[in-house]
């Protein structure tokens, strides 16, 4: 029998028992993607990392994401939480750890700086890839999967649509905080409304979300993948990501950098903040940067 150590961290919060969970296998040398699956599952968390060595020296890790039910080629809360506990460690596979990591991942090269404000440690991280917008989603479509009523959205800035920075989610606007407590998941339909994503699987993970009337970069959102066995998740920075990205590119200006702020997981009792920064130039967004604390958790080993 074999073990491989991992250590847990609840990310985007600096407050243990609140944001999203996430566990860190720091070695997975000698892990088949079978074992890797199977640990995922195990623990039923949004996502898990597995540390490997990286392809180019140059660069910190390989990290792979694997959700309940697949791998994934990038999320948001998974860099953020292995670039902290990496870190908190100081050194992988021999080397030492700065403040600046590279990560080697299926969406592309993921950089991750660390800033350290007393006892606290900030991760950010950078899109892998450039904004991208797929079709529109049908109100109805939305509504029946989270039990609200297709009047609950709102569609004066956009329709229910699909985007991504490196991992697709459907997006859309709920007219208030009512109807966004509303919203319960339906499995049923959203195997109905499973469609092939940018990826190339069949998945439908929704993202529905309230923007402040008195801050509009202010934003309380919360996130369903039910098709992944993941209910709701309290935090997902690669959503938070491309809406970010998304709604600046609608603005008017065509050069502009935002700064939003995502509240999500209030619903579930794990709150969470993300903070992302988009920049546009010339009508086009340029770059996407995601940033969230951690809170250490737990440490251990799995046998395999």
């Amino acid at each position: 029998m074999k073990t491989v150590a991992f250590t847990t961290v609840d990310v985007f919060t600096t407050t243990r028992f609140e944001g999203n969970p996430l566990a860190v296998m720091t070695d997975a040398r000698g892990l088949s993607d079978a074992d890797m699956q199977n640990i995922a599952a195990e623990f039923g968390y949004s996502e898990v990392t597995f540390v490997l060595p990286p392809q180019d020296p140059a660069n910190t890790a390989c990290i792979r994401i694997f959700t309940p039910t697949m791998e994934v080629p990038f999320a948001g809360h998974p860099n953020v939480g292995t670039a902290y506990v990496l870190r908190r460690q100081g050194e992988v596979f021999g080397r030492p750890v700065g403040d600046h990591l590279r990560f080697e991942e299926k969406a592309g090269l993921v950089t991750v700086n660390l800033k350290r404000d007393g006892d606290k440690l900030t991760a950010s991280i950078r899109a892998p890839k450039p904004l991208a917008i797929g079709n529109a989603i049908a109100k109805e479509t939305v509504a029946r999967c989270i039990a609200i009523e297709p009047e609950d959205i709102r569609l004066a800035n956009h329709e229910p649509v699909v985007a991504s920075v490196g991992l697709s989610f459907v997006f859309a606007e709920l007219a208030d905080l009512d109807a966004l407590g509303r919203a319960r998941p339906n499995l049923a339909y959203f195997q109905d409304a499973a469609a092939p994503t940018a990826e190339g699987n069949h998945d439908f993970s929704l993202f529905v979300y309230v923007r402040s009337d008195q801050a509009p970069w202010t934003i309380r959102a919360r996130m369903f993948a039910p098709l992944d066995n993941v209910p709701e998740d309290p935090a997902t920075g690669s959503a938070s990501a491309a809406l970010g990205a998304y709604l600046v590119s609608l603005a008017p200006d065509p050069t502009m950098r935002v700064s939003l702020t995502i509240e999500q997981g209030v619903e579930m009792g794990r709150r969470s903040i993300i903070g992302v920064d988009v920049v546009k130039q010339d009508g086009i967004v340029t770059d996407v940067t995601i940033s969230g604390a951690c809170a250490p958790v737990m440490r251990g080993e799995i046998e395999y």
